[in-house]
């Protein structure tokens, strides 16, 4: 069975490959449809596009827009294990963006030492979690790298795993242990709980909260006065909603989205996540993107056939990026994501 898959992806690869340079790509998966909203977000008729492939943990898309490309920018996303960002642009391909993008010391450190989670600021700067360093950085106009934060209290990040950038210039970021050779077990590790910051441009790093046993997925609401946090531990399966309060710190949460209690899908924990210019989350959870209102109720859910790390909208805003495990697809919809069309 196990041979016959590989046959199967091998086949998909070379297919994948031969069609990134063009317009012929291969379609997978489908849109599981449990509520009549989901209609006026994704088109009953919408391919999920296989653009490019090969890869071994694809995360952290995002759009780079760009002036003079005919298609209007590319995407950037992290190919973890291979401590390596990844840009694909329509009508080209693949490439390799940037090596080492998330470790860059002289020994081996474990299976995950690369970036992750990627976001660009107000200026256009593309800020970095990157695991291996333990930091959020930045990468300045001229090509290097600057580091924003690496640690709390004296004490360094676990692994900077995913992030969410405030209008006034705010990173709220999660560190959960995944980047750890050895996870939660790791000599190296000098906090003994996975925690949310805020990092604030003068450089002041405060604890937001450590109430969330694994922080993953982070994403403001429209209106940016709510903070939604996954939690990808299967044993609290919640996605968690912060207040944002006027001095700019998380107030207590409220359970948002509990996958335990949900008939269509089975349980486990979140991942990365986007919202769109309605409120919509889409977020990565049981079985794909899971697509859920701003009251918190389970629409659909976008199914590859893989596991899905992350997600980011480009193009015009309307079309969503997925980084599915060796793939990066992406899908039509009918709504826009946050800061595109001016909201």
């Amino acid at each position: 069975m196990k041979f016959l898959r590989t046959s199967c992806l091998l086949i998909l690869l070379v297919s994948v490959l031969h069609a990134q340079n063009t317009t012929n790509f291969a379609a997978i998966g489908h849109v599981d449809r449990f509520h009549s909203s989901l209609d006026s977000l994704v088109d009953s008729a919408a391919e999920i596009q296989v653009l490019c492939g090969g890869f071994e943990w694809a995360e952290g898309p995002v759009w780079i827009p760009e002036e003079g490309n005919q298609y209007g920018g590319y995407v950037l996303f992290s190919d973890i294990p291979h401590n390596a960002i990844i840009k694909w642009q329509e009508g080209v391909g693949a490439s390799t963006y940037m090596k080492p993008a998330g470790y860059t010391g002289v020994a081996d450190y474990g299976a995950e030492p690369g970036s992750n989670g990627l976001a660009l600021d107000a200026a256009g700067h593309l800020i970095l979690c990157e695991h291996g360093d333990r930091r959020i950085s930045m990468l300045t106009p001229n090509g290097g790298k600057m580091t924003l934060a690496d640690r709390w209290d004296g004490k360094r990040f676990n692994s900077p795993n995913d992030l969410a950038i405030h209008h006034n210039g705010d990173i709220f970021f999660t560190d959960p242990i995944y980047g750890l050779p050895k996870r939660e077990k790791d000599e190296s590790r000098e906090l003994e709980f996975c925690g949310v910051y805020r990092l604030e441009p003068n450089g002041k790093v405060t604890l937001q909260s450590r109430a969330v046993s694994r922080p993953n997925g982070i994403a403001f609401s429209p209106d940016q006065k709510t903070l939604y946090v996954a939690n990808s531990d299967g044993q609290d399966p919640v996605w968690r909603a912060f207040p944002v309060k006027d001095d700019g710190n998380l107030g207590a949460p409220r359970a948002f989205f509990d996958a335990s209690k949900q008939t269509h899908i089975r349980r486990g924990g979140g991942d990365g996540m986007k919202v769109d210019i309605h409120g919509n989350i889409f977020a990565t959870g049981p079985g794909g993107v899971l697509v859920i209102s701003p009251q918190g109720q389970l629409l659909g859910r976008i199914v590859t056939g893989e596991r899905i790390a992350n997600v980011g909208f480009g193009n015009d805003g309307s079309v969503l990026y997925l980084t599915s495990d060796m793939y990066l697809c992406r899908i039509q919809t009918k709504t826009m994501g946050l800061g595109f069309g001016g909201k």
